[in-house]
This record gives structure tokens, C-alpha cells and sequence, in this order.
């Protein structure tokens, strides 16, 4: 599993590294967030090549993580179609200064392979142990991939069609549908496919091993990335912080009265 291991690491060097070029040319790090979900892609469909033998698990797998990456990749895309720089990577621009070209390559693209390979190593482990019949555990990973991706693509779809024809500066804060119960349903339905994905990886011997998996992506989600970059950037919106003290901030959960 090294080998698929290494030879993941150079997939993703390679087109990571494609990325940060188009990045460079368009003074657009933003792309980053394209390239996230696709990146998964590149790791499943390479380890599948990969494999010696293949059983229908690998093919599961490789369909859920392909659908899960390509919806979110042309999200982000339509959803940044013509717009600035992001305002996270725009800041980080600002203050590297005349180091932004290098600090773009090796603290967001080259750090976001590192994590992407790290929280892909289910689909890597599965590859490398390919193993018929479908267990307890097939089911139940499955279910669970297809709540957070239905939760995942109809929160944003909700909140896009309330940006694009709801939103006003009396009217500034989407509370309604999946957003009622959670802030960041988007978030918390990507967290709920991973754990689907690791509990897949069950069905295989010492497929618990890749538990770091759902429990990476969650923590960056809630800690890191996620939930506290926009919880900061609403910080001083009166309108959100009366939404955020009658609202879930993760899982979904009947708001407060």
C-alpha cells in the first residue's frame, strides 16, 4: 500500500501543481477550492488503475467519492464564476506580500495535497485491499454517504437561490430550509460523506485504521477551515448573531425559541 501510497503523492503533486500555474497566471488562489474536490478524483481513479484486482467495493467507492468531488467543484466554480479573489486568500495575498507567489505554492496548494492525500487514505486503503461481498458495513456507509451529500447539495443549492433572489441589506441572513437547523449544513453533510466513506473501509481488514479520515476532515471543518472563518467574518453582524444564538452551529438540531 506504500507504493499506491507514493504514487498518490505524485498524482496529486502533479496536479496540484497544474492548478497553482493557472492560479498564478489568473492572480487567483480561489481555485484552490476547484481543484479540492476534484483532487479526491485524481487520487481514486489512480489507485484504481492501480490495483491488481478489483471487486465491486473499488468501484463503489471511486463512483461516490467521483459524483461527491465533481458537484462540488462546479459549485465552487459557478459560485465564483466572475468574482474577486476570495476574501481568505486575498488577505493571505496582502500579507505575504513579495513573498505571495512562493508562500501560494507551498502553504496552499502543497499544504492542501498533504491534507487532501491524508484525509483520501481510505480510498487508497481500499484499492490496495480489494475483498468481495458486501457487508453490514457497506450499508450502513453507504446510507450514510448519501444523507451528507443529498444534505451537502441542497443546502448550497438553497442558499445560492437565496444570494441570487432573496437577499437584502434588510434581508442579509439565509434562515430558512436545511438553515434553519444548522448554520453550516454544507459543511456538516461534506463531514457526514467522509464518515460514509470510512465506514465502507470497515468492511476490510483493518479498514479502522483510517479513522483519522472523517476525523480530520470534521475537525478542519468545525476548527480550522470552515465553521470559524465564517463565524469571524460575521462576527459583527447583529442579524447573524441573533441567528447563532437560536441555531445550530454543526449538527442539525431544532432551533431555540
Amino acid at each position: 500500500m506504500s507504493f499506491n501510497f507514493l504514487c498518490s503523492g505524485l498524482g496529486i503533486f502533479l496536479y496540484l501543481s497544474l492548478f497553482y500555474l493557472i492560479a498564478l497566471s489568473l492572480k487567483d488562489n480561489s481555485i484552490a477550492d476547484i481543484a479540492w474536490g476534484m483532487g479526491f478524483i485524481v487520487v481514486a481513479v489512480l489507485n484504481l488503475i492501480l490495483s491488481e484486482q478489483i471487486c465491486w467495493r473499488q468501484w463503489i467507492v471511486t463512483a461516490l467519492v467521483s459524483i461527491w468531488g465533481l458537484r462540488l467543484a462546479l459549485h465552487i466554480y459557478l459560485r465564483s464564476r466572475g468574482k474577486p479573489e476570495d476574501f481568505r486568500y486575498a488577505e493571505m495575498r496582502k500579507k505575504w506580500s513579495d513573498r505571495a507567489s512562493l508562500k501560494s505554492f507551498t502553504h496552499i496548494f502543497m499544504f492542501q495535497g498533504l491534507i487532501l492525500l491524508m484525509i483520501a487514505y481510505p480510498i487508497i486503503m481500499v484499492n490496495a485491499n480489494p475483498r468481495v461481498g458486501v457487508t453490514f458495513f457497506d450499508l450502513i456507509g453507504m446510507l450514510i454517504w448519501l444523507a451528507g451529500f443529498l444534505v451537502e447539495a441542497i443546502a448550497d443549492i438553497q442558499l445560492q437561490n437565496f444570494i441570487r433572489h432573496e437577499k437584502t441589506p434588510a434581508n442579509p441572513i439565509m434562515m430558512r430550509g436545511l438553515w434553519q437547523y444548522s448554520r453550516h449544513p454544507n459543511y456538516f453533510g461534506e463531514a457526514l460523506v467522509w464518515w460514509g466513506i470510512f465506514f465502507i473501509v470497515l468492511s476490510i481488514p483493518n479498514g479502522w485504521l483510517a479513522i483519522f479520515s472523517p476525523v480530520m476532515i470534521t475537525f478542519l471543518l468545525l476548527k480550522v477551515s470552515g465553521v470559524p472563518l465564517l463565524e469571524k467574518k460575521y462576527q459583527d453582524n447583529p442579524a447573524y448573531q441573533e441567528y447563532a444564538s437560536r441555531t445550530s452551529r454543526f449538527v442539525p438540531w431544532f432551533s431555540k425559541r
